[in-house]
């Protein structure tokens, strides 16, 4: 009996574009199904010509497609959209609206954590990225911004290395493992320096928070940069409803220094919610956390020890929460993230915010 086209197409239904998080039947990505007795060939109309993606599309069309009474054989063909084709599926991923919004539009219901140190050496970033994960392990759909424009290394900790795509003049972030990540990394040739003054970066930072297609997140987890400069001060103004996490290792000049950024962000009206003491252990000792969530007047909401595996998952593109759940750090990063689950505030956090001229 040949197979249903009603059939095939609710099948393809069930095929979600790995980029948008969205089914391609959804997206209108469905260019043509042809039925030849058992055999069906589907055509998927990319957004770019080639998607580094494509290898998702194949197995999850044999997958659905192949499940369905009838078809013996399925063959997958691709199209790219047309210039016409893009500028309605943007204007579908923002709810029909054709200009950029006016200021920083996420889910009324998505928190912003933004991640802040007062100096570099920290291990802010190898935290902020291990957090995300936990977050998005635990069930919350998650993203994280890589405001750390100087030393942007988010990219290489999560091993995600695919650039990404612009759809009309909508930013689409890559996924790895349900995880979206927005980093300037992505736009800079190897290990070029990012040699840009404050107006231009806080340009690129606004375009990452309203051009950038995040889709429905219940949590942002932004790597703020280290200290209280022009960009610490911008990502302040463009996200002044943010809950900050402020990250610090065990010796006091490095909780006196962080101090300082904790200051920064609620001058910019940013809720502190914790301290974290990362690199706890002999070499640097222990205290530091517990002093500056005194100093600050908000709970330690956990230690994260001194662990060589910590930098060698990192190094390899495998955050420890992922590649090592059972070891002792990767634990006390997943409690430090259920304790950020648990301070969220009563009723919803809305982010709708004015952009800084």
């Amino acid at each position: 009996m040949e197979p249903s086209r009603d059939d095939i197409l609710k099948a393809l239904a069930g095929v979600i574009d790995p980029e948008l998080r969205r089914p391609v039947t959804e997206l209108d990505m469905v260019r043509g199904v042809e039925i030849d007795g058992g055999h069906v060939t589907v055509t998927i109309a990319l957004t770019v010509a080639g998607c580094p993606l494509r290898a998702s599309f194949q197995d999850q069309v044999h997958r659905f497609v192949g499940s369905v009474a009838g078809v013996e054989s399925v063959g997958l063909e691709f199209d790219v959209m047309s210039p016409e084709e893009k500028q309605a599926l943007t204007s579908k991923l923002r709810g029909g609206i054709d200009e950029r919004t006016k200021g920083i539009q996420l889910d009324k219901d998505t928190r912003v954590i933004a991640v802040c140190s007062g100096k570099g050496g920290v291990g802010k970033s190898s935290l902020t990225a291990n957090l995300a994960v936990a977050f998005s392990r635990s069930g919350l759909r998650t993203g994280i911004l890589d405001a750390d424009v100087y030393g942007h290394s988010i990219p290489h900790i999560l091993g995600i290395q695919q650039k990404p795509v612009l759809v009309d003049k909508m930013i689409v972030p890559p996924v790895k493992d349900d995880l979206k990540l927005m980093s300037i990394g992505f736009f800079l040739d190897g290990n070029e320096p990012v040699m840009w003054r404050g107006p231009m970066l806080h340009r690129a930072l606004e375009q990452f928070l309203t051009d950038v297609h995040w889709g429905d997140l219940d949590v942002l987890v932004v790597d703020m940069p280290p200290g209280t400069g022009d960009v610490s001060i911008s990502l302040g103004q463009l996200l002044p409803r943010a809950e900050v996490l402020v990250v610090t290792t065990p010796q006091r000049i490095a909780q006196e220094v962080a101090s300082r950024a904790a200051s920064m962000a609620k001058k910019t009206n940013m809720r502190l919610i914790g301290v974290v003491e990362n690199m706890t252990g002999e070499i640097f000792g222990a205290g530091g956390g517990d002093r500056l969530a005194q100093e600050l007047g908000v709970p330690l909401l956990g230690r994260v020890p001194l662990d060589p595996l910590l930098r060698e998952c990192g190094d390899a593109g495998e955050p420890i929460v992922a590649a090592a759940p059972e070891s002792e750090t990767a634990q006390a990063i997943v409690r430090i993230a259920e304790a950020v689950t648990a301070l969220r505030p009563s009723g919803a956090v809305v982010k709708s915010l004015p952009l800084v001229s």
